[in-house]
């Protein structure tokens, strides 16, 4: 019997400043797979000496100056990449795999949008709404390829998605407008959200806590902004899904915290 395929996402917030909480997760944690966003690092920066010295020798990387950045991390062989812009603008948001077995990894880094809901007064969030669009476009033409899509997608889409639903209606990341363009790109390709597969709502599902919180984990208002979303027939075969809550508390977390599924692939 082969062992589960773990793959796991986080929103790193830089690497090289985290790399200790990084290093620390892939020794406690040890996904065969991790997908990072915000990395914050041009490819030739890039730390790949500490991952390879913890097995990840395969990494697939699209980073750039102080901005943005994502990776992918492999004990597994990884056979292709590739890097869409669908910010159309060259910023560094998006990289995809395939693995052996067939699998399309994509990793993905959505804008947050601004502070204001509205793209006449704030150009930021029209640039969300685009990118959201270009993905939507691409995925109506996955209809049979397996497919994972993971990253931090920025938007909080349920009512228990967000400490208060109420108080975040006309906030970036849980308004109307974000939410039906993300239910858009979910039925192009009838995408499986695996977080909400096995915590359906309403259950307390919250992946991101600001910093501006004195006590994150007393007050709590966390939003669920990072997600996995599967192919239906990847998702048949996903047979957990975890989020590590305690990696909030970690020295110099991110805002962010990782969240893992397994594959009995």
């Amino acid at each position: 019997m082969t062992a589960p395929l773990s793959i796991a996402s986080w929103n790193i917030n830089s690497v090289r400043f985290r790399m200790e909480i990084v290093e620390r997760f892939l020794r406690e944690i040890s996904p065969d797979i991790l997908c990072l966003q915000e990395t914050k690092v041009v490819n030739e920066d890039f730390p790949h000496a500490p991952f390879r010295a913890l097995g990840y020798t395969h990494i697939a990387i699209n980073g750039q100056r102080m901005h943005h950045g994502v990776a992918i991390l492999s004990r597994v062989p990884l056979v292709e990449d590739d890097r869409l812009d669908w910010q159309a603008n060259g910023e560094a948001r998006h990289i995809g795999v395939r693995l052996e077995n067939g699998l399309r990894l994509e990793n993905v880094y959505i804008p947050a949008g601004g502070d204001v809901p509205d793209r006449a007064v704030n150009p930021k969030f029209g640039q969300k709404l685009d990118f959201l669009e270009r993905m939507t476009r691409w995925s109506e033409g996955l209809s049979g390829i397996p497919t994972l899509l993971v990253g931090d997608f920025n938007v909080a889409p349920l009512e228990s998605d967000v400490w208060s639903h109420k108080a975040l209606l006309d906030v970036v990341s849980h308004t109307p407008i974000e939410i039906e363009a993300l239910a858009r790109l979910q039925a192009a390709n009838d995408w499986v959200d695996l977080g909400r597969h096995f915590a359906p709502a309403p259950e307390r599902l919250f992946t991101w806590w600001s910093y501006r919180a004195k006590d994150w984990a007393a007050s709590d208002r966390g939003r669920r902004l990072d997600h996995m979303w599967a192919s239906r027939d990847v998702a048949a075969k996903a047979t957990g899904h975890k989020v590590f809550e305690h990696c909030r508390s970690w020295l110099k977390p991110s805002d962010h915290i990782p969240i893992l599924t397994e594959f009995a692939l």
